[in-house]
C-alpha cells in the first residue's frame, strides 16, 4: 500500500485530512511535508498492518491523541490514555495565569489538583524550575500517567493520591490550580466525549460540585496570600466567583479563553495583618 492510498482510506472513512496525516506521519516516524512529497511510498509492512486499526479507531470517533498515545501542551509532548482527559489548548491560559501569580505567590509551592496526565503541573514546572510542584489525583492509573510524563520529560513531581485537598494532609501552598469535572450532568456535549473518562469531565447535577468542594476547602491548604485559579465552564463564571467571595478569597475575577469565553476563574486569600 502506497502513501496516497492510505490517505485515500481515511478519506472513504470520513477521517479528516489533517488526522490522518498525523496518523500516517507518527506510524511511519516522517513529518507532514514528507508525506506530500511522497505520497507513492510504499508504507513498510509492520505500518501497513497496524494502518487499518489505527484508522478504524479514529474513525469510531476516539481523540486522535489517544489513537496517537500523545498530544502537544505547552510545548511539552506528553503521554496520554484513556485513564487521562486529553489536555485542551485552552487550559493553557490557566498556566500562564498561574505563572504570572507565581511572581506574586508567597511562596513557590504550587499544587494541580485533579492533574490527570500531569499537564498543568508538568507545564508550570517546565516555566518554573524553581517551583515546588504537586500534583493530585484520586485516581491511580491517572497518577501513573502524570509520574510516566514526569520522568520522560526529566521535571521533578511531587504526586500524592487522594480525593483534592484529602491528598495532602495539612500541607499549604503558594498558589493551587484545578481543571476539575465541570460539565453539567445532562449536557449533550457530553454525547460527544464518550471516550474520555466520565468523572473526569462531569461531577453530575449542575457541574459545580467539584468546584464547591475545591474552594472550600482551600482555605486550609493555602498560605496567607496565596492564589487559586480554577478553569470551568463559559456559563458558569458568575457562580464561581461568588463561591470564592462567599468562601472568604478577595477579589476574585474572570479571564477568556482563545475564543473569548470566560474560561478561568481565580482569587487570592487574604494576606497575614
Amino acid at each position: 500500500m502506497q502513501v496516497r492510498e492510505a490517505l485515500a482510506q481515511a478519506r472513504s472513512r470520513g477521517v479528516d485530512r489533517l488526522d490522518a496525516q498525523w496518523l500516517l506521519g507518527h506510524l511511519l516516524n516522517q513529518a507532514r511535508p514528507w508525506l506530500l512529497a511522497h505520497d507513492d511510498a510504499e508504507l513498510p509492512p509492520a505500518a501497513g498492518a497496524a494502518w487499518p486499526g489505527l484508522l478504524a479507531r479514529r474513525a469510531a470517533g476516539e481523540p486522535l491523541a489517544y489513537v496517537l498515545g500523545q498530544t502537544e501542551f505547552c510545548g511539552l509532548t506528553l503521554q496520554v490514555s484513556a485513564a487521562v482527559l486529553v489536555p485542551r489548548p485552552e487550559t493553557e491560559g490557566l498556566v500562564d495565569w498561574a505563572i504570572e501569580c507565581l511572581a506574586i505567590a508567597p511562596a513557590a509551592t504550587v499544587v494541580d489538583l485533579g492533574t490527570g496526565s500531569g499537564a498543568i503541573a508538568l507545564a508550570i514546572r517546565q516555566r518554573q524550575p524553581q517551583a515546588q510542584v504537586w500534583a493530585t489525583d484520586n485516581s491511580a492509573p491517572a497518577l501513573a500517567v502524570a509520574q510516566a510524563n514526569a520522568q520522560r520529560l526529566g521535571l521533578l513531581l511531587h504526586v500524592a493520591q487522594g480525593d483534592w485537598w484529602h491528598a495532602l494532609s495539612p500541607r499549604r501552598f503558594g498558589l493551587a490550580v484545578c481543571n476539575p469535572p465541570y460539565i453539567a450532568e445532562h449536557d449533550p456535549h457530553l454525547r460527544a466525549l464518550g471516550h474520555e473518562p466520565l468523572d473526569a469531565l462531569t461531577p453530575g447535577g449542575d457541574g459545580l460540585a467539584a468546584l464547591r468542594q475545591i474552594i472550600n476547602g482551600a482555605p486550609a491548604h493555602l498560605l496567607p496570600g496565596a492564589w487559586l485559579l480554577l478553569e470551568h465552564g463559559h456559563d458558569q463564571a458568575a457562580a464561581v466567583r461568588d463561591m470564592l467571595l462567599q468562601a472568604g478569597f478577595v477579589a476574585p475575577q474572570t479571564r477568556p479563553d482563545l475564543a473569548g469565553l470566560a474560561r478561568c476563574s481565580g482569587a487570592h486569600w487574604p494576606s497575614a495583618k
